[in-house]
C-alpha cells in the first residue's frame, strides 16, 4: 500500500477557507489597483458619516471595509483574517461566517456614524470586523493560545479582553493616531451581542418575570392590607353592634357594613 504523503497536510484548501480566501483576494487586488492608479477614492467609499446622512451614501457602510490607507494596515487586517477567519468558517461553515463578518463590519461602521455623526473624515479597512472575528474565536475557543507579537503566549479570552481594554481606553480619549477605535470597539460589542444573543434573551426574559413577580407581590400585599384594614373597620362595627344593637347605627357605619361585607365575599369567593 502506498504511504500518503506528508504534502498532504500542505493543500491549499487547508490553509484558507473559501470565503476567507476571496476576502483577501478582494482586499488586495482593490488596494493594488488603487495604488497603480494612485487613486483613493476614500470620500466616495470610505466611512464619512456627515456623508451618510446627508447625501444618502449608505453604500458606505459596506465599501468602507474593502479599502485600507497603506500596505501595512492591509497586512495586519489580512493576516489577523487569515487566523482568526479561517477557523471561524470552519467552524460554522461559509454562510454563517459571511452573515457574521459583515454584520461586525456594518455594526462597527454604524458605532463610528453614531459617534463622530458630523465628522467629514473617511475611515477605512476591514478592523471592525476583524475585531468581530477576534471575539468570536475568544468566546469559541476561550483556551486556545494566541501568540502576541508573535512570541507571548497568551490565551484567546484574555487576549480578547486586554485588546477590548485597549480599544475602550483609546475611544474615551483623543490620541490623533488615526486609528478607528470606535470602529474596533463598535466591531467587537456588535459580535459579542451577535454571540451571546441567546443568554441576552434568557436574561431579559428571565429580568422581566421577576419583575411581573415583584409587582404581583405588591399588589397582593396592597389588597391584604385594604382586606385587613376593612375587616377591623367591620369588626368595630359588629362590636358596637354587640353593645347597642344595630338601630344605634349610624348610616355611614350601615353603609360601610354593607359595602365592606359584600368587598369581602367578592375577595374571598374561590377562583375557577
Amino acid at each position: 500500500m502506498r504511504r500518503p504523503s506528508s504534502l498532504r497536510y500542505l493543500r491549499f484548501d487547508l490553509i484558507w477557507t473559501p470565503a476567507v480566501k476571496y476576502l483577501i483576494i478582494i482586499n488586495t487586488v482593490i488596494f493594488v489597483v488603487q495604488e497603480l492608479a494612485g487613486f483613493r477614492p476614500f470620500l466616495e467609499v470610505g466611512l464619512v458619516p456627515r456623508a451618510i446622512w446627508h447625501d444618502g451614501k449608505l453604500w458606505q457602510l459596506v465599501t468602507y471595509m474593502f479599502f485600507h490607507g497603506g500596505i501595512w494596515h492591509l497586512v495586519f487586517n489580512m493576516l489577523a483574517l487569515w487566523m482568526f477567519g479561517s477557523m471561524m468558517e470552519r467552524t460554522w461553515g461559509t454562510r454563517r461566517f459571511l452573515q457574521y463578518y459583515f454584520l461586525t463590519g456594518v455594526g462597527a461602521g454604524l458605532s463610528t456614524f453614531v459617534f463622530t455623526i458630523n465628522s467629514m473624515i473617511p475611515t477605512i479597512g476591514a478592523s471592525g470586523a476583524i475585531y468581530g472575528l477576534l471575539v468570536a474565536y475568544a468566546v469559541t475557543f476561550p483556551e486556545h493560545t494566541i501568540y502576541l507579537y508573535f512570541f507571548i503566549p497568551i490565551k484567546a479570552k484574555y487576549f480578547a479582553i486586554l485588546f477590548g481594554a485597549i480599544e475602550f481606553m483609546a475611544s474615551i480619549a483623543y490620541s490623533g493616531d488615526k486609528i478607528g477605535h470606535v470602529a474596533h470597539l463598535g466591531g467587537m460589542l456588535v459580535g459579542l451581542v451577535y454571540l451571546k444573543r441567546q443568554d441576552l434573551r434568557f436574561w431579559v426574559g428571565r429580568t422581566m418575570r421577576q419583575n411581573q413577580d415583584r409587582v404581583q407581590k405588591r399588589r397582593r400585599r396592597k389588597a391584604e392590607r385594604e382586606m385587613e384594614s376593612v375587616r377591623h373597620e367591620i369588626d368595630q362595627i359588629l362590636d358596637k353592634i354587640n353593645r347597642v344593637g344595630y338601630d344605634n347605627l349610624t348610616k355611614r357605619e350601615r353603609r360601610t357594613l354593607d359595602q365592606g361585607s359584600a368587598y369581602l365575599r367578592e375577595k374571598e369567593r374561590p377562583r375557577p
